[in-house]
């Protein structure tokens, strides 16, 4: 077991993953050659969203070269930037994934899932079937316009900061600091957890 599982599952906001899965996921890694760490948020407010988040959970499980290593609870939030009861309310969370995909092949293939699940990019801040969104790679800091990393606004989304919280109380976004920290500043007003739903690892 890894040391990272072990802080997950001493985490009482975690849902505890069986060992046996937890070996399962290490003993896959062994085909991993220098795995870098990354962060997903998800999040979708049309159709089945748990089904759809689901969905992307899995897909990106099945992407070689790519290994989700923990899946936070979900929670309930409303669209951000539009007017209230405009649209329907987001099921969000945040998985971490171990990979040896680059940057690019990685944002590649979140858009592909994009895709597949029908995401239509008509306007900004628009509804969405799926959002999958690279929050932080490794330590990388880069300004790059296709695709900026850590993203930009992370530091000030409480449904991003929120869940990967959850997976992981110590993790820092590069280049800004603690998650714990900026989760404190930003408050988790309008995220809502829905302990009634659940995403399973992958096995």
């Amino acid at each position: 077991m890894t040391a990272f599982s072990t802080e997950g599952q001493s985490d009482p906001t975690v849902q505890p993953v069986p060992a046996s899965v937890v070996e399962q996921v290490d003993a896959a890694d062994i085909t991993l050659s220098n795995p870098k760490r990354a962060v997903i948020s998800l999040g979708s407010n049309l159709g089945n969203r748990l089904e759809t988040l689901q969905g992307a959970i899995d897909a990106l499980e099945d992407t070689p070269g790519l290994r989700v290593k923990a899946v936070s609870p979900v929670y309930e939030t409303e669209p951000w930037g539009v007017d209230p009861g405009s649209q329907p309310s987001y099921f969000n969370a945040v998985i971490v994934v171990k990979t040896t995909l680059p940057p690019s092949s990685l944002l590649e293939r979140g858009q592909a899932i994009e895709e597949a699940f029908d995401r239509v990019r008509e306007e900004r801040w628009g509804p969405r079937t799926i959002d999958v969104d690279i929050v932080a790679y490794a330590d990388v800091v880069s300004d790059d316009p296709v695709l900026t990393l850590p993203h930009p606004r992370a530091s000030e989304r409480a449904f991003v900061l929120v869940p990967w919280h959850d997976v992981d109380p110590e993790a820092q976004l590069p280049g800004i600091g603690p998650v714990a920290d900026l989760l404190a500043g930003v408050g988790s007003g309008g995220v809502l957890p829905r302990a009634d739903l659940e995403l399973r690892l992958p096995e």
